[in-house]
């Protein structure tokens, strides 16, 4: 069955309005007809399954038939993911697979090695991008909830609103504490936020001001991974351990 994410604004006693880009991709593009079948999800953790039950000129109409809320909405605990900002398309590449991780959200930062300098209007043009690329992998993974990118900010700005319950720093210099040793002898956390380096990880000041602001170091042992894949690999891990995954 096909599936979309539509605005629960749009769903008005029992018939889903469809209007704007999504129309066009459903007329013009699929060329879907009355009768026609498919999965509503509103971003939000609620699905609607309806049927396709009139095409007016601007609009098309769906007929809720039930609606239900999604048992993949996300993981539990929710995750954020504090990643430091990567050269090239490698941000988006994080984002794709960490939603189809169940990350619920993402928040890029500027740190001392950041390659990347984005400011203003196209640090604001970077994220809408991200915001498109979360939608597209959040409906191709089949989850009914959209995660949420925040706008770049400064290392020092994420660890101030850093307020997960379990705050984890993978950091390179780490060798005591290990991720395995510490989810054993957890209690599965509500919520954890996981910091990663950009490129060249995290100066020794910027992984002692995460220290201080609660972030408990961890080490994968004496792999070494990119930063595109070391957060992932970390994601996975809790979701297997604490999540749905496996």
């Amino acid at each position: 069955m096909r599936r979309f994410f539509i605005d629960k604004r749009c769903i008005v006693e029992g018939v889903a309005l469809i209007e704007g880009e999504l129309f066009r991709h459903l007329i013009t593009v699929l060329r879907l007809k009355s009768g026609a079948v498919m999965t509503l999800a509103d971003g939000e953790g609620r699905e609607y399954h309806g049927e396709l039950t009139g095409v007016e000129p601007e609009r098309a109409l769906v007929r809720v038939v039930e609606d239900v809320v999604s048992t993949a909405s996300g993981p539990a605990p929710a995750l954020t993911l504090i990643q430091g900002v990567p050269k090239g398309e490698r941000m988006e590449f994080i984002l794709q697979k960490g939603t189809e991780l169940g990350t619920a959200c993402f928040v890029p930062v500027l740190t001392s090695r950041t390659i990347p300098r984005l400011t203003g209007d196209r640090a604001a043009e970077r994220v809408r991008r991200w915001e498109r690329i979360l939608l597209e992998a959040a409906r191709q993974s089949r989850r009914s909830d959209i995660p949420e990118v925040k706008a770049i900010t400064t290392l020092t700005e994420a660890l101030a609103g850093a307020r997960q319950e379990l705050k984890l720093l993978l950091w390179e210099e780490e060798s005591r504490q290990g991720l395995r040793e510490l989810i054993a002898t957890m209690t599965p956390p509500l919520s954890v936020a996981l910091l990663v380096g950009p490129e060249g990880g995290l100066s020794r000041e910027e992984a002692e001001e995460a220290i201080r602001a609660g972030f408990v170091p961890v080490t994968l042992g004496p792999r070494i991974l990119r930063t595109e894949t070391a957060g992932l690999a970390v994601l996975s891990i809790l979701q297997y351990s604490w999540g749905d995954l496996g």
